[in-house]
């Protein structure tokens, strides 16, 4: 079987990682997968006008899977100030409720935490994706240049799927104990006592995972603290963007933290960092996410279609990354290596 990915290369450095994501998954050899890159970004706005195609869009939705670098610029946006999201808008589009953000210590050189190993940080945040504050992303209110308002929206549909995935994932992982944490604000906020409501009472057909509460700010703490005390995490869409970065802090930054976003029939698969539009084209950029993210979705399409050769190759890809950044400097600078982003990828060309 071939897959059909289709490819947004994006701004800044996303063309660069997603060179190196696709150089990996090429020299897999299987699963057998066709490429077709379509324009999106920033950069796609100042050439065609709209940093999201609706050619790209029914390209993504054709595709059995997307890979998506990084995208926006801070000097391109729209009038009200914000920047172009076009993948934040992807997400909406393709109703791609589950963000699955994976957070991994590799070495103990990549966490500013003391005593810690590889391994001892191994948890998944899952981010509620297209409700939350983020509905409010193009229906925001500003009145008069005096107000401005932007609205959490919790449904009871959106909470119960994205709450059952999290209780799947649990049991996937297979951790002892299999735990979800809901990350809330239930003590202040009645869309979060709601969102904790329905967690609830998804949580009774899961009698064999713990139950977790968390409120988002003593989250913040505990993270830091005693992050090997986690297992799967679930929060609303700006909870989960927050403690995703926070996260992302504790095991060597946002070049190591892939993602991916993901529906009923649908799927995108984008490392979490940014454009960096200040490193870009200096080859100071961090593949690894990225090669991450495309894991990922070898792993998703292996699950999808009962596939054990995509499930192999993302776990191939997994232990190549291990292998090759848990070797001491075995890094781009901002692990405190010397390679660049194309001699990183290649070290994980090699290490498969």
């Amino acid at each position: 079987m071939t897959y059909d990915i289709a490819v947004l290369k994006g701004d800044g450095i996303g063309p660069e990682v997603m060179d190196e994501a696709l150089k990996v998954l090429n020299a897999l050899g299987t699963p057998s997968l066709a490429f077709a890159e379509y324009p999106c970004g920033a950069g796609c706005y100042l050439e065609q006008g709209d940093p999201l195609p609706e050619a790209t869009v029914e390209g993504c939705g054709r595709a059995d899977a997307v890979l998506l670098g990084a995208m926006g610029l801070p000097h391109v946006r729209w009038s009200d100030g914000t920047e172009m999201r076009p993948q934040v808008d992807l997400r909406i589009k393709l109703d791609l409720y589950a963000g699955v953000r994976p957070i991994y210590l590799y070495a103990a050189a990549h966490t500013p935490l003391k005593g810690l190993e590889a391994g001892d940080i191994d948890f998944v945040i899952l981010r509620e994706n297209v409700e939350g504050l983020f509905a409010s992303m193009n229906g925001g209110i500003q009145l008069r240049g005096e107000v401005a308002v932007d609205s959490m929206v919790i449904t009871r549909s959106g909470t119960e799927r994205v709450v059952r995935y999290a209780f799947e994932l649990a049991r996937q992982r297979g951790r002892t104990p299999m735990k979800v944490t809901c990350v809330d604000k239930a003590n202040v906020f009645r869309s979060m006592a709601f969102f904790r409501s329905v967690y609830d009472e998804v949580a009774a057909e899961y009698p064999d995972v713990e139950r977790d509460y968390a409120y988002i700010d003593a989250l913040s703490m505990y993270l830091v603290q005693q992050p090997a005390g986690y297992d799967v995490l679930v929060a609303e869409n700006m909870y989960g963007d927050i403690i995703s970065d926070l996260a992302a802090g504790l095991v060597g930054g946002l070049g190591l933290a892939p993602s991916g976003d993901i529906g009923e029939e649908a799927a995108v698969f984008q490392p979490s960092h940014g454009t960096a539009p200040d490193i870009a084209g200096q080859g100071k950029a961090n593949p690894v996410a990225m090669i991450l993210s495309a894991a990922l979705m070898l792993r998703w399409l292996g699950q999808r279609h009962g596939d054990l050769e995509a499930a192999s190759g993302a776990d191939r890809i997994e232990e190549a990354v291990s292998a090759v950044i848990g070797e001491q400097g075995a890094g781009t600078p901002d692990l405190g290596g010397g390679l660049n982003c194309r001699e990183l990828g290649e070290r994980i060309v090699q290490a498969l």
